[in-house]
């Protein structure tokens, strides 16, 4: 092992994983490991798929890399059409880039250069929600609401503001309807945008289904077609941040399609590259295009590798797969066989507070209490040992902690690739509950 990586972490080891084979990563030592969470919600192809590979050959023959600056290439175009073609609607444009947090900072500050050339200078201000995370750049990060993510940099953020997230479990009083806590929740950006004055807001910025901070909280019905009424009735652009959701995992291309929603933005990433490469991409409105294009006629930012060419070429790939394959239909299917298997396994578990998400993207929240819905103790690190116990049983999942507040709250993500089989997610759940109860007895 080397003594020079500067990785995540300075503690302990990591082992060396060599090989993918579908749904499961090996490592040197030969261990197969079942890809439960994608990564970080990646893969969602696996590790081996043979198309993609085959797509990358053939590019890297040909081409690697154009700089932007002089040239524009066919995989980059050919996606941009995919992605358009496939869009929700009014969205014409794709400005790509390498990854999630790039997206982010490219539609914040593409949203405020937009209202510069409309006139409309003084519009500067960012709302997001509580509990949410749109990266790690100093942009994206002043933008998301989780404040373990945020606390020592924060001198250095942007000031942002921060509604409630829509999050049914912990917010929907006691004999409120699901629709009319939606509504409830999406007052709060009304509100909000009065408090700051309608004249100086610039952006909302939501995730259709909360990932790693809250575990695949989804939008309940109708809450964010009120977020899109307020933000027409105040020029507020609304920026819909799919890069974890989005390319398939909640069984839609688009996870806003199936809340019947239009963004003036998307940014996507994570599983557009399905981790063959990385790429990410900012999806807009004609209008905004429009703007630019009649106006200075120049976006002012830019990334080196943007529109990168292998990058684009795996993206392609992925979505062949994806539309080729009628694996979103697959999504569906298995997301609701996984959400099964833990109801089975966990519907009865005294620590299991709420299970949740859609398609292959779910959270299972532990809790201390389920009639109170109390935490456990943060100091016993929970979601740490779950974790650790389920990478021994050959597991890779994703649990995280401050799941209520960025403190407090102990959660688990699922994100498995798309072409999880039956017997995988019985594999999936059945060691998930080992480490579950094993960390509960530590």
């Amino acid at each position: 092992m080397s003594d020079h990586i500067f990785g995540r972490s300075t503690k302990g080891t990591l082992p060396v994983a060599v090989a993918g084979d579908g749904c499961y990563l090996i490592d040197a030592s030969g261990k197969r490991y079942l890809d439960g969470s994608g990564g970080a919600a990646v893969s969602c192809l696996g590790h081996s798929n043979a198309a993609v590979r085959a797509a990358l050959h053939d590019q890297l023959d040909r081409m690697a890399f154009a700089h932007t600056g002089f040239f524009t290439s066919q995989p980059a175009e050919q996606l941009a059409d995919t992605l358009i073609a496939n869009a929700p609607e009014g969205i014409e444009r794709v400005y790509l880039v390498s990854g999630g947090s790039e997206a982010v900072e490219a539609a914040l500050k593409l949203a405020r250069q937009y209202f510069l050339e409309i006139g409309q200078p003084q519009r500067h201000r960012v709302i997001a929600r509580r509990q949410s995370y749109h990266g790690n750049t100093l942009g994206a990060l002043a933008t998301g609401g989780n404040e373990w993510r945020r606390a020592q940099f924060a001198p250095m953020l942007i000031e942002t503001s921060h509604i409630s997230a829509c999050y049914e479990y912990r917010g929907r009083a006691e004999g409120e309807s699901v629709e009319a806590y939606g509504l409830r929740a999406a007052d709060e950006l009304e509100a909000e945008i009065q408090r700051l004055g309608p004249e100086s807001v610039m952006a909302f910025v939501a995730e259709p289904v909360v990932g790693a901070t809250a575990g695949a909280v989804p939008a309940v019905k109708g809450y964010l077609k009120r977020i899109r009424e307020i933000c027409d009735r105040h020029g507020v652009l609304l920026i819909l941040d799919e890069v974890m959701c989005g390319m398939g995992r909640t069984g839609y291309l688009f996870a806003c399609q199936e809340d019947g929603v239009a963004p003036d933005m998307i940014t996507i990433a994570k599983g557009l590259g399905a981790g063959y490469q990385p790429i990410g991409a900012l999806l807009v409105q004609g209008r905004i295009y429009n703007a630019i294009a009649a106006g200075s006629g120049f976006f002012q930012h830019g990334h080196t590798y943007m529109g990168h060419a292998m990058a684009a070429t795996a993206a392609n790939a992925v979505l062949a797969e994806i539309l080729g394959k009628d694996l979103l239909a697959r999504v569906r299917t298995q997301g609701e066989k996984l959400q099964a298997a833990l109801l089975d396994a966990f519907g009865d578990h005294p620590h299991v507070g709420d299970i949740r998400g859609r398609g292959l993207f779910r959270g299972v929240e532990l809790v201390a209490d389920r009639a109170t819905k109390a935490p456990f103790d943060p100091a016993r690190k929970l979601n740490a040992r779950i974790k650790a116990e389920a990478f021994k049983a050959g597991l890779i999942c994703y649990p995280m902690g401050g799941t209520i507040d960025g403190q407090s709250g102990d959660h688990v993500l699922l994100a498995p690739p798309f072409i999880i089989e039956d017997a995988q997610i019985d594999e999936l759940v059945g060691k998930l509950s080992g480490a579950i109860d094993r960390a509960l007895s530590a």
